[in-house]
């Protein structure tokens, strides 16, 4: 027995000694202090900056088009260190970098010659790309590096961007950083209908795959202030970006998908033509197809339970059932105008289903879908589709119901 464990002594040790090597760490690992973190990324149309074109002047450069411009956000350590130590209305907490080419992958190479600390895409969470770009590629080309470059977590979010998108990664606020700003206001979703659920590049990837048509988050610049506003519509057979969609036929899609968080409905009292809103507790919705034979229906049930968050009506006593279906009725009459206009937009200017009705036919009817699905788009515009919405107001608010919720 004595003699097992003198044999055993000399196995743990060695395996002591093999383990405590194992932790010294990563051979191809890279101090935090040698990094430029990357945490916003805009394309737009080939423009080179001063920058570019005084470092061209003076050197030959390499072979290239100019097709893109690419402008990364980083923050370095000396940024973020710098922030701590210093305060004031101009201070910046991050560096915008822009460089022109043809190749994404060249491109970001191209900043290993500019700074001594190369860029790190692992913490990138926002790429935006502008109108004019999208309209021009697809989006399997623009985004064909990210997609493929494991640096780039597949969690990214993805917008479109009205003007030039690396406006949207500047701002004056001190201690601000824009592309947190930009993935900070998706999550007021519970706030507004306005605001999609966060398109991420594998949800893009997924849409490509499947030659869907589908929806991105559009977003403004004015002078370091943005605004989601509307989405952009991109064509499931091209990818390329081919259409808008205004704030009110944004909330037409969310009410259709039944998606919304939260959000609010004005609308004018028939009578006095005085204002009565909405406020969203919850929304559902139910996409049904019917075949028959070569025919292709659908009905789209929307249900939602809200309060009666603000009354302009003086003659309206909101205790009363008479004047709360009242409200109700006109609340709904608002939803069914915003359904109809983004139905009557999707199939008959855009001719493409972004809500979603095509995904339910396969669920329901696979063997339909197969017959239909490559084509899909154009048969979705001759499809009708009936809509049903019934909203119930069981708040009143602190002036007349027995709830009360802080606003």
């Amino acid at each position: 027995m004595k003699q097992t464990h003198k044999n055993i002594r000399p196995l743990f040790v060695s395996l002591s000694v093999l383990l405590f090597l194992s932790l010294t760490g990563c051979w191809s690992s890279h101090e935090i202090e040698e990094q430029s973190l990357g945490i916003g990324l805009a394309f737009d149309k080939g423009k080179k900056s001063f920058i570019e074109k005084g470092l061209n002047e003076q050197g030959d450069g390499y072979l290239r088009k100019d097709l893109i411009t690419s402008t990364y956000q980083i923050i370095t350590p000396q940024v973020a260190s710098s922030i701590t130590k210093q305060s004031g209305p101009q201070q910046k907490s991050y560096v915008n970098v822009s460089e022109t080419g043809d190749s994404n992958l060249q491109m970001t190479r191209e900043l290993s010659l500019r700074s001594e600390q190369p860029l790190d895409a692992h913490h990138m969470k926002v790429i935006v790309i502008s109108e004019k770009l999208a309209k021009s590629y697809g989006l399997e080309q623009l985004l064909d590096f990210n997609l493929r470059d494991n640096d780039f977590r597949p969690s990214c979010l993805v917008l479109i961007s009205k003007g030039r998108a690396s406006k949207t990664l500047e701002t004056k606020t001190a201690g601000e950083i824009p592309a947190f700003r930009l993935v900070g206001i998706v999550e007021n979703a519970y706030r507004t209908t306005r605001i999609l659920p966060p398109m991420s590049l594998i949800k893009i990837e997924s849409k490509i795959h499947s030659k869907s048509s589908f929806l991105l988050q559009n977003v403004l610049s004015v002078n370091g202030e943005v605004k989601f506003a509307g989405a952009a519509v991109i064509d499931g057979k091209t990818h390329k970006m081919t259409g808008f969609f205004n704030e009110e036929e944004l909330e037409g899609v969310t009410w259709i998908t039944g998606k919304g968080k939260g959000g609010v409905v004005k609308s004018f009292d028939k009578e006095t033509g005085q204002l009565i809103v909405y406020e969203i507790e919850s929304m559902k919705s139910s996409i049904v197809p019917r075949v028959k034979g070569d025919n292709i229906s659908f009905d789209v049930n929307i249900e939602s339970v809200g309060r009666l968050s603000e009354n302009w009506v003086v003659s309206g006593n909101s205790f009363k059932n008479e004047f709360l279906k009242k409200a109700e009725k006109s609340s709904e009459k608002e939803v069914k105008r915003l359904v109809g206009n983004v139905l009557e937009k999707m199939q008959k200017e855009y001719q493409v289903d972004v809500a979603g009705f095509g995904n339910r036919l396969r669920i329901e009817h696979p063997k339909v879908w197969k017959k239909v699905k490559k084509d899909w788009d154009q048969t979705f515009s001759e499809t009708q589709i009936t809509y049903d919405i019934k909203l119930t107001i069981n708040d009143y608010g602190t002036s007349g119901g027995s709830k009360k919720r802080a606003l």
